[in-house]
């Protein structure tokens, strides 16, 4: 395995008192989707580690996968999900408003992808400057009008920045820092584009949300950490940022959304970071007892699901998954789920219809394959957005056919449901 490593110290306090606390199946990476001539060729599949750190409580994988491997042909856009766009530009005019933000002042994204964010701020009269290093979709959005640069975002890429553009007024990076092997260099890059009373916001996957909830299906290789307030509050003060204000926001089951300023700014911290840590501390999230239940959580879960599809099969159902997202792999996988128990997936996204899943070779089309080739149950794979696809899709509920959704809590919707 040549393009994975472990990854032996704290990634947030450098500490390495670090406890395995909960093992999955081995997975390919997430997004790895390959095309039907490539279905003969093996996919590596590299081992899924929690780790929790003794000393700071931070819980990281335990392997790290070549970045340029994950992102460089990255397949997920924001663009695709008409929730995600409505999502940013509600996000955009929060940011504008807190920031003081004024017309022609500078917003900066990390991970840009195509940009569906930045475009929102641009509505608001902010100049744009994307960074991300997937090669397609980068030039895609540098050719609607979002200037992106094609990389990964670096001391460098903020000096080219802050050369060519300025200090920025806003900083974002959205579901991307749980990707960073070197948070630590990207933070420090953060401040050097950063004006000194701007402010840095970014959005990630809660830990809390995860043992709550048991979306284990979150974890995969892509996501290197799984942040909690009280160790992202230690690591950015020692970044030289205050943890001023956090928000719990339901995206991907369960999100955080965390506002940092460099400590020139003067900001006071918000009761909500308190509360949140408070809550993580009862919750026991800093011990290793938390993720022994998870993983019992994770068995009953799997359990139930392939219970409930064994059964449909025996009855001569067909089945499909709705939707192709990353965590999809992870689910399948730990549950051996294959080609046999879901025959097809469909997806919105044309950026993954006529490819294959990662690992399994499950073929994924548009959502007109469910006409095209009739099935009697959908298992929604990409249960985050579950009611809406339903919503959308209700006319599949006719008959006995039902939509079957796995987690946080496995429900079956049929049309009596409506």
């Amino acid at each position: 395995m040549n393009n994975c490593r472990r990854r032996e110290d704290c990634r947030l306090c450098g500490s390495r008192s670090l406890e395995r606390v909960c093992v999955l199946a081995p997975t390919p990476p997430a997004n790895a989707f390959i095309s039907p001539a490539d279905k003969e060729k093996a996919q590596d599949a590299y081992p899924l580690e929690l780790n929790l750190c003794a000393d700071c409580g931070h819980v990281q994988l335990g392997h790290v996968v070549d970045p340029s491997l994950l992102f460089s042909n990255y397949v997920y856009v924001s663009g695709a999900s008409p929730s995600f766009v409505a999502h940013f530009e509600t996000y955009a005019k929060a940011l504008w408003s807190i920031s003081g933000a004024k017309p022609g002042d500078l917003v900066v994204d990390i991970g840009s992808n195509d940009g569906t964010l930045l475009r929102a701020s641009q509505s608001l009269g902010a100049e744009i400057q994307g960074v991300d290093p997937a090669q397609k979709i980068a030039t895609e959005a540098n050719a609607s009008g979002i200037p992106t640069i094609i990389d990964f975002f670096s001391h460098a890429t903020a000096e080219t920045i802050t050369a060519e553009r300025g200090k920025a007024k806003i900083v974002t990076a959205n579901n991307v820092c749980a990707h960073i092997d070197n948070l630590g260099g990207v933070i420090s890059g953060v401040r050097d584009v950063l004006e000194t009373d701007g402010i840095f916001v970014f959005e990630v996957s809660y830990l809390l949300d995860v043992l709550e909830h048991t979306l284990f299906d979150t974890i995969y290789h892509e996501h290197l950490d799984y942040h909690a307030v009280r160790p992202l509050r230690d690591f950015l003060k020692s970044q030289g940022f205050v943890l001023f204000h956090v928000e719990r926001i339901a995206s991907h089951g369960g999100s955080i959304r965390v506002f940092a300023a460099p400590f020139e700014a003067g900001r006071s911290v918000s009761e909500g970071v308190t509360n949140l840590i408070q809550l993580e501390e009862k919750a026991g999230l800093f011990d290793s007892a938390a993720y022994s239940k998870l993983t019992a959580q994770i068995a009953e879960a799997g359990d139930r699901l392939t219970a409930e599809i064994s059964a449909a099969k025996r009855a001569g159902r067909r089945i499909a998954g709705y939707g192709a997202p990353a965590k999809a792999t992870t689910l399948m996988h730990q549950f051996g789920l294959t080609n046999t128990d879901i025959e097809y997936i469909v997806d919105d996204s044309p950026w993954k219809q006529g490819l294959l899943s990662p690992g399994l070779n499950v073929p994924i089309f548009a959502s007109s394959q469910l006409e095209q080739q009739p099935v009697d149950d959908v298992v929604v794979l990409a249960w985050n957005f579950a009611d809406p696809i339903i919503e959308n899709n209700k006319s599949f509920l006719t008959g006995n056919r039902r939509f079957i959704v796995p987690l946080p809590t496995l429900r079956m919707v049929s049309a009596d449901d409506f």
